[in-house]
């Protein structure tokens, strides 16, 4: 019978550490087991990071790759990607608790904001807006293994100390830049609200390329903020720490979806079936089955007569968190000025409008000439190729035009000769062309090599990208065997995962492949960089 021998401890302490062998092994140990690294999971640090990694400092995000983090697909549910991370070390399983999409709006990738917090270097567990209540609900069971101390809240908020950056090039250190204009690109009749928005950068030291993000700090619809403060039975000019509270209201705090802490302050007010019921949700239960419409004045108007004071109710409430957005202009064309593409969001729920923070503060409420605060958001691998002679192929349907109306203007600015292939859909083709005008000039030109169009309301089928991609399956697979790369744009949960399974039958069927082949072959795309996705 052949015995386990354990497998040794990774050298996590580079050979320089100023340590004996025998501290050396012990410390390597030490923060083996402390940090949660896996055998096998990292490589020895330079002398740099090891002493970074004393003083509690170092980043981690170069410790593990994709490849070991099966989870990594912000389609897939979360208790699906908690399954996945079973027996992983703490850092690992905090990362399946993110919202996968490395969208940055947390002002990290999703690895590296849950290394931040394995490390006690971020206290927020609350910063990831895809992920939402889930991700933070869950991110509070996992922190209580490490022992940490509570959230901060809304009224606290500190910014992490690391943050360092010139204004504008952060989360952190948002820069002013000074509103447009907005056009709608939706003709009258359609069902939808899109606006081109165009921001003036003036002389801000900004820089970015296509296919970063940019992000918008919005503020709060007065109308909701008035709304909240009558449920709440608080005068226009109240005041809260020697400020007024409609101003907190309208600036500093999210008022969507009614946090955790606000159903348990409810809790301790009342009593009775109301009391149990505030803490089943405050405990994320669901006890009359409309806990996915309550935001915070919804969340006041279940309990009514239940008035809780102001100063207590601002700390139960989560900051306002910026919104990204790709960005849809090229800064070879006009550095100064910046292009999105935004669908304002809208929808009733019992009788009452609710509107999407950002999308309807650039759609109402922000007039030509205000500053607004906003950064630029690197992408992490969302680029054009660097040889310009390389083609491409983009799909983005919606709003997922944007990052790829910039690619254009790149290509176009540049005089790169590689071919462009975009694929475009929306629900009519009257109404939801979206830069038809512009795109046609741009064919003209010889710029975009081809189009191809789906709508998915035009006929008595519904007709998706996705689609269109199979009606020329031969062309698009050709494109791919010359080197083409790939991009696409846009939701998730759906689309993005319905192309992913539109490339492995066109892979199959035009490649001469197995499916578990194709499988593989659109997994090495995306390994190389081919093949790059802008989600949300």
């Amino acid at each position: 019978m052949t015995q386990n021998r354990p497998l040794p401890i990774p050298p996590l302490l580079p050979e320089t550490a100023p340590f004996s062998p025998e501290q050396r092994a012990w410390l390597n140990g030490f923060f083996a087991g402390y940090l949660g690294f896996e055998p096998g999971d990292i490589t020895p640090l330079s002398p740099e990071q090891g002493a970074a990694l004393l003083s509690g400092i170092a980043p981690l995000a170069e410790s593990a790759s994709d490849d070991n983090a099966p989870w990594h697909d912000p389609a897939m549910p979360l208790s699906e990607r908690m399954k996945l991370a079973e027996g992983r070390p703490l850092r690992r399983r905090m990362m399946a608790a993110m919202g996968q999409q490395d969208c940055g709006q947390c002002g990290y990738n999703c690895q590296d904001y849950s290394d931040a917090i394995a490390l006690r270097n971020e206290q927020r567990l609350n910063l990831c807006v895809p992920g939402g209540k889930e991700t933070t609900r869950m991110l509070k069971v996992l922190q209580q293994e490490l022992g940490t101390t509570a959230t901060p809240t809304a009224a606290e908020n500190p910014a992490r100390a690391d943050a360092v950056a010139a204004p504008g090039r952060s989360r952190e250190a948002p820069a002013d830049a000074v509103f447009v204009s907005r056009t709608r690109l939706n003709k009258p009749g359609s069902a939808k609200e899109t606006w081109h928005i165009e921001l003036d950068l003036g002389a801000a030291d900004f820089t970015y390329n296509v296919g970063d993000a940019f992000g918008i700090f919005p503020t709060n619809d007065p109308a909701l903020v008035d709304a909240v403060m009558a449920a709440l039975g608080v005068a226009s000019e109240h005041s809260v720490g020697g400020r007024r509270l409609r101003d907190t209201l309208i600036e500093d705090v999210s008022l969507e979806s009614a946090p955790d802490a606000l159903f348990k302050l409810l809790s301790y007010l009342i009593g009775g079936e109301r009391r149990q019921k505030a803490k089943a949700l405050a405990a994320g239960e669901d006890p009359d089955g409309d806990a996915a419409t309550l935001d915070v004045l919804a969340a006041l108007e279940k309990f009514s007569g239940v008035r809780p004071d102001p100063e207590a109710f601002v700390e139960a409430l989560e900051p306002l968190q910026p919104r990204l957005y790709s960005i849809a202009s090229s800064p070879r064309v006009d550095r100064r000025r910046m292009a999105l593409c935004v669908e304002t969001v809208r929808y009733r729920i019992n009788g009452r409008t609710r509107l999407g923070v950002a999308s309807s503060f650039l759609a109402d409420r922000v007039r030509r000439g205000d500053r607004i605060k906003v950064y630029v958001q690197k992408a992490q691998h969302f680029c054009l190729p660097s040889d310009p002679s390389v083609p491409i192929i983009m799909i983005g349907p919606g709003t997922g035009i944007a990052p790829f109306r910039a690619f254009l203007h790149e290509r176009m600015a540049t005089k790169a000769p590689g071919r462009n292939w975009l694929f475009f859909g929306h629900q009519h083709s009257s109404y939801d062309f979206f830069y038809e005008d512009e795109l046609s000039g741009l064919k003209a030109a010889g710029v975009l090599t081809r189009l191809s169009l789906a709508w998915s309301r035009d006929g008595s089928d519904k007709f998706y990208v996705q689609d269109r991609m199979r009606q020329v399956g031969r062309e698009l697979w050709q494109w791919i065997a010359e080197g083409a790369h790939i991009y696409v744009c846009g939701d998730a949960k759906h689309m993005a995962r319905d192309v992913d399974g539109a490339l492995v039958e066109i892979v199959a069927a035009h490649g001469a492949r197995t499916t578990d082949e194709a499988i593989a072959f659109v997994a090495k795309l995306k390994k190389t960089d081919r093949y790059q996705q802008d989600v949300y």
